[in-house]
């Protein structure tokens, strides 16, 4: 079984910089944000806590919409909510890489099932995956509201394989992001990085099973594993 993060490995973000726009930030604000609710969410889990995605990624934006505002050299002001629903919203129509269908489909004719975990909110994902024209593809999502952690908590991969009724070591995690292959490795999983995103995988950590260009070429690097 194989197991995908979403949000830049099967999700495109870009076209969210749109909607930030829309709400007076620069576009470029979305990195920042992105990075931030990531921090913020791995804090929590860090210290025991935890809040789902929506609420990290709305304190997390309106952080972004003050310090744009300051650095902007603008009296500093806090998006409102129709503001950050209006962004966060936009997280449910975002389209998928243009790989990740392909990816799928060469699962499924290998008898593979599909999976998504993500540090994202269930409900979005599912509506993301009905939106992209991949429903059909994926067996279920695995969300971090069910084991109340972020990853790279190991508790998430742990789930993840009970929850499939797989061992950890026939579960594959697919990722464009080096820290979420890092912590599936140290759960036990096998790991194929995607990238499209960061170029070179990071030495600090646990290096992959299987690395690729796009998502097709991890998957038959992860089917060739399993010969």
């Amino acid at each position: 079984m194989v197991a995908f993060d979403v949000m830049e490995t099967m999700m495109r973000l870009e076209p969210l910089r749109a909607r930030f726009e829309d709400a007076g930030l620069p576009g470029e604000a979305l990195d920042t944000w992105y990075a931030r609710t990531l921090r913020d969410g791995m804090a929590l889990t860090a210290t025991g806590d935890f809040q789902p995605f929506r609420p990290v990624a709305e304190g997390a934006l309106r952080a972004v919409s003050f310090s744009a505002g300051r650095r902007a050299g603008n009296a500093p002001a806090v998006l409102d909510d129709a503001a950050v629903e209006h962004v966060l919203d936009g997280l449910a129509s975002l389209p998928a890489h243009l790989d990740v269908d392909p990816a799928l489909r060469r699962l499924a004719a290998a008898d593979v099932p599909a999976v998504c975990l993500t540090n994202g909110a269930g409900a979005t994902t599912m509506a993301f995956l009905d939106h992209a024209g991949l429903t059909d593809l994926v067996d279920r999502v695995i969300g971090i509201e069910e084991v109340r952690r972020w990853k790279p908590s190991a508790a998430v991969y742990a789930h993840a394989a009970a929850a499939t009724g797989v061992p950890a070591d026939r579960l594959a995690l697919v990722a464009a992001h080096a820290w979420d292959c890092h912590g599936a490795k140290r759960a036990g999983l096998v790991t194929g990085w995607v990238g499209r995103l960061e170029g070179r995988y990071g030495d600090a950590f646990a290096p992959p099973d299987v690395t690729g260009d796009d998502l097709v070429q991890v998957v038959d690097g992860l089917l060739t594993l399993d010969r």
